[in-house]
């Protein structure tokens, strides 16, 4: 078992702290409570379901009877503010009203349905303040990466109905954007009672498409530049019968040219969705998405590959020549993958609720990399026949299977109209086998499957066939209680979550035996405390304080090899302080925050469309963001966001010196990799007379890209349009669409992040006078070039 350092005394010293308030919250006086007990419900679309829940019956009950006549007015509004999905947007979708005591940045389904429907969440989040987002395409197949606030999407919590997702890298693959309502983004902040610990940077949470009451569905045809083409459809079965269960079913199939250089991606796609509802408030939501995709693996530019594509255009992609082994059909990703969730509410007598939410991920597939050109006599075929020297190879990324498993519970307890208690159990198992075999091209350019016998790789006599298995097991317990006092303009929550974690790192030698294993034990607290005032309709403010750790991802540590140990696991203690302010015009949010990260682990790629992870010391990082938009005027409804951040690496980075001895990169007080000091979103939304009409800019300030910081990128801007016009319903056409999106208007060639940090870009001298040995600098994103996508939709 791993010692306590002074960080988990810290967390420890928190979560006493939080434990004592638990104990002291309780049911408040009879006078307290008879006052509360008269008072009137609060008028308006703030009000939440949360505040709803905590009233009793016996406190309704309590409220004076009304004329009938006046309940019939009241009656209609109730109904239509529940049913508009846009009552809470602003800047049109690009930021929405929030009363959590801590910061939420949302997009609506407002803004989603104006953009593209290649769009991947993070192509959706790209304009709030929090966050710096790089995406490697246009066809929204293959993911990207996130920075937020000095972090990276290993950081993040990403969750799809509440359940985890794959990387970021990845989540193209869990659902498509027609069937998105929201996704809502909690910088530095998590809910104790969601299956993650990896939130230093918060959480991002995907939420899937609710089932019609009715018969119907949607439909649409996009085409654009890259030879894309994409169809989608979605089938709604309504209530079925008396039963109280809906579904919807949906399939899309999307192809693309790569943009860089050569190279052809496909991918087909299924969502389905089911839901329950029942008249007490219980509900049952089931969502499975299957996913298939071959794509070509980019070629992430270093600084040379990028400067010679942006002064002379020859670009740094995949070959078009097939006898060539970086044909684009040798670097070829192909993947399955599977993810469910099935979340239950169950309202229970005596005031008590039950949650429970199982889930599953599974994938399975190969990358194929160029692997050089066979030596005379090295290999052999299974047969025997000798492999000519010159053979163009092929190195494979196998995985036999990556999988996450596991299962929330909670039960609720309404103590008082006043403290909501739970209590809960998160249980969660991951595994990754993978090994790296080595097979010959085949004749026609592409890499045949690893599986293929008549192509697999002999040296004497065996297969080289080395991998290795890693994952984690994670056992936790939480506790918490909702508190809501002075007519529920104080809110208070408050509780912990202590995780026992046991994780493992196997790796076998290329005859397959077992050549070594690691493996550790950890138990931590995590302490969350959150206070929110609200002074009137207009006006709040929250603090948010939180303990955090982050343990390496079982493929990042597959990837990085684990040769003398695993790698540190992360701790953060993280404070912020916000203001919120809306009125009929206008909505307004700041929020500021501190960071205090010991074992900063940061991801490293290491090729193949793979990343690893290191450590790289402590660090510190403080800023605030700042959001504002308006409701529509005249149709128009502008928006702005601004985030400033100062994250300065606390310590000196152990690094080797040309002869080998060991010493330290001079980091310590210098800017921390991946955090620019500013960035800046603004956004300009049309919506009258059935014309819609979304623009947006996009500002990430200068960053360093290296651990020694001898190489940065200068700061760039991105854009987007959109365009479009409603028909009016024509025949079983519902809502008949046309629309035009539009990405990097201005053709810019800029670096929007890196793939992986780079220890140094070339030697550094280090704190003991001598050089360090040269490094290979970072791995870049691109932005695509100028691209157009026409979509025409309609629901029916």
């Amino acid at each position: 078992m791993r010692r306590y350092t002074h960080r988990n005394k810290a967390l420890f010293t928190m979560s006493c702290l939080v434990t004592t308030f638990l104990t002291t919250v309780g049911p408040v006086s009879k006078s307290m409570a008879a006052t509360e007990s008269t008072t009137q419900p609060v008028k308006g679309h703030v009000t939440t379901r949360h505040a709803a829940s905590h009233t009793t019956g016996k406190a309704a009950a309590s409220t004076p009877a009304k004329p009938q006549a006046v309940a019939a007015r009241a009656t209609p509004e109730v109904i239509h503010v529940g049913a508009s999905r846009s009552a809470r947007d602003g800047g049109g979708g690009m930021m929405r009203l929030e009363t959590a005591p801590h910061t939420v940045q949302s997009i609506g389904k407002q803004f989603i349905d104006m953009k593209s429907p290649t769009s991947t969440a993070l192509d959706l989040i790209k304009t709030l303040p929090s966050v710096s987002v790089s995406t490697p395409d246009t066809s929204g197949m293959q993911g990207g990466s996130i920075i937020s606030r000095s972090l990276t999407d290993a950081d993040m919590g990403l969750l799809v109905d509440g359940a985890p997702a794959a990387s970021a890298s990845y989540m193209a693959e869990d659902v498509d954007s027609e069937d998105l309502e929201a996704v809502n983004v909690t910088p530095g902040s998590s809910a104790i009672d969601i299956p993650t610990t990896s939130a230093a940077a918060g959480v991002m949470d995907e939420r899937t498409h609710t089932p019609g009451h009715k018969f119907g569905g949607l439909m649409d045809f996009s085409y654009g530049t890259n030879n894309m083409s994409r169809e989608f459809i979605r089938l709604e079965s309504g209530d079925i019968g008396k039963t109280g269960i809906r579904s919807y079913f949906s399939f899309s199939n999307t192809h693309a040219r790569s943009w860089m250089g050569a190279g052809i991606n496909s991918r087909k796609h299924i969502d389905f969705g089911l839901q329950k509802d029942w008249q007490n408030g219980s509900f049952a939501k089931f969502f499975i998405s299957w996913n298939y995709e071959d794509f070509t693996i980019d070629n992430y530019s270093n600084a040379a590959e990028f400067y010679q594509y942006k002064h002379t255009g020859q670009g740094f992609g995949r070959s078009a020549d097939p006898s060539s082994n970086n044909y684009w059909g040798n670097n070829i990703d192909h993947w399955n993958q599977i993810f469910l969730t099935a979340p239950v509410h169950i309202v229970l007598p005596a005031k008590f609720k039950f949650d429970i939410t199982p889930y599953f991920n599974f994938g399975q597939g190969w990358d194929g990399e160029p692997g050089g050109t066979a030596t005379d006599g090295k290999y052999t075929y299974a047969n025997g026949t000798a492999v000519p020297g010159g053979t163009n190879l092929t190195s494979y990324f196998l995985e036999d299977y990556a999988m996450q498993v596991g299962v929330t519970t909670k039960l609720g307890y309404d103590i008082d109209r006043h403290n909501h208690a739970y209590i809960g159990y998160w249980y969660q198992n991951e595994d990754y086998l993978t090994h790296f075999p080595v097979s010959a091209q085949m004749a026609n350019g592409f890499n045949p499957s690893p599986n293929n016998a008549a192509y697999q790789l002999y040296a004497n006599g065996s297969r080289s066939f080395s991998g290795n298995d890693a994952g984690f097991e994670v056992h936790s317990i939480f506790i918490g209680d909702s508190a809501k006092y002075l007519h529920d303009k104080l809110t208070i929550d408050a509780g912990f979550k202590y995780v026992m974690t046991n994780y493992w790192y196997k790796s076998f030698s290329s005859n397959g035996s077992l050549s070594g294993r690691y493996g550790e034990n950890n138990t931590t607290p995590l302490p969350h405390l959150s206070i929110g005032y609200t002074f009137n309709d207009h006006h709040q403010i929250y603090v948010n304080a939180e303990g955090d750790f982050r343990q390496p991802s079982p493929s990042a540590i597959a990837n990085s090899g684990a040769a003398g140990g695993l790698p540190k696991n992360q701790y953060s203690i993280k404070e912020e302080l916000g203001y919120r302010y809306h009125d009929k015009y206008v909505m307004v949010d700041l929020s500021l925050f501190n960071y205090n990260i010991t074992n900063r682990l940061l991801s490293t790629y290491i090729g193949g469309g793979q990343s690893g992870v290191v450590n790289a010391g402590n660090q510190t990082a403080r800023g605030f963001d700042a959001m504002i938009s308006t409701r529509p005027f005249h149709g128009f409804s502008p928006y702005a966001s601004f985030e400033y951040l100062n994250a300065r690496m606390d310590s000196n980075i152990r690094a080797a010196d040309v002869y080998g001895n060991t010493s330290y990169f001079a980091t310590a007080g210098h800017q921390a990799p991946q955090a620019p000091h500013v960035m800046a979103n603004f956004g300009l939304t049309y919506q009258k007379y059935g014309f819609f009409g979304n623009a947006t800019l996009h500002y990430t300030g200068p960053q360093s890209v290296t651990l020694a910081g001898d190489e940065r990128i200068p700061g760039y801007v991105t854009d987007t349009l959109s365009l479009g016009y409603h028909f009016k319903p024509f025949m079983y056409a519902k809502t008949p669409t046309i629309r035009l999106n539009f990405t990097n208007l201005t053709g810019a060639i800029v670096r929007t992040g890196v793939r992986g940090i780079g220890t140094s870009n070339g030697s550094v001298r280090l704190m003991n006078g001598n050089m360090s040995a040269a490094g290979s600098g970072a791995s870049f994103y691109v932005e695509p070039r100028f691209s157009m996508t026409g979509t025409v939709s309609t629901s029916f």
